[in-house]
């Protein structure tokens, strides 16, 4: 993963170099960017020897949701001409970490055995911006493992008040 890491870097700080006018606009579009690049049938595709990096280029600009601007599309150039397709998914995690580290906030993933209805996510995200006392971009993900309650990851801080990591913490206690 390191080695990703490393590869990605210089990609993400001129992108955000290259959109710092306006990171909100780059962001939706990286991230379009990226949950094509993730699809293993694309990564087969760009890996084919017999295919250009053109006609790569050509089927994600074909598929691809958001309309790319001219300084999208010579990202996507540029990433896909240097053999980087695979690491788009890291660029856009660096590129996404930088701009929050400019606006201040961070993203927050919310586990929930349960769908949350608009305004208890509202209620609930303002409460754990006081808890973690910054700005959350927060994200739900359905888990229905966790039987009950919430689970919620921010950054490497994790707050779990799941019905299943009590009953973890029972277990422990009268098994001990």
């Amino acid at each position: 993963m390191a080695e990703l890491a490393t590869i990605a870097r210089p990609y993400a700080e001129a992108l955000f170099k290259a959109a710092a006018a306006d990171l909100n606009a780059a962001a939706v579009w990286v991230e379009a960017l990226q949950e094509l690049a993730q699809n293993p049938q694309l990564q087969q595709f760009a890996g084919n020897p017999n295919v250009s990096a053109a006609q790569v280029f050509d089927l994600i600009t074909g598929v691809v949701q958001t309309a790319l601007p001219e300084q999208g599309k010579n990202f996507l150039r540029t990433v896909i001409e240097n053999g980087r397709l695979s690491v788009l998914p890291e660029i856009a995690t660096q590129f996404r970490a930088m701009k929050n580290s400019r606006s201040g906030s961070s993203d927050a993933v919310v586990y929930s055995a349960f769908a949350i209805e608009a305004l208890a996510l509202a209620d609930l995200t303002a409460t754990l911006e006081k808890r973690f006392e910054r700005k959350l971009n927060v994200s739900v993900e359905l888990q229905p493992e966790l039987i009950g309650g919430i689970r919620v990851v921010v950054g490497d801080e994790v707050l779990d008040a799941s019905v299943k990591a009590r009953l973890e913490q029972m277990k422990m206690v009268l098994t001990a």
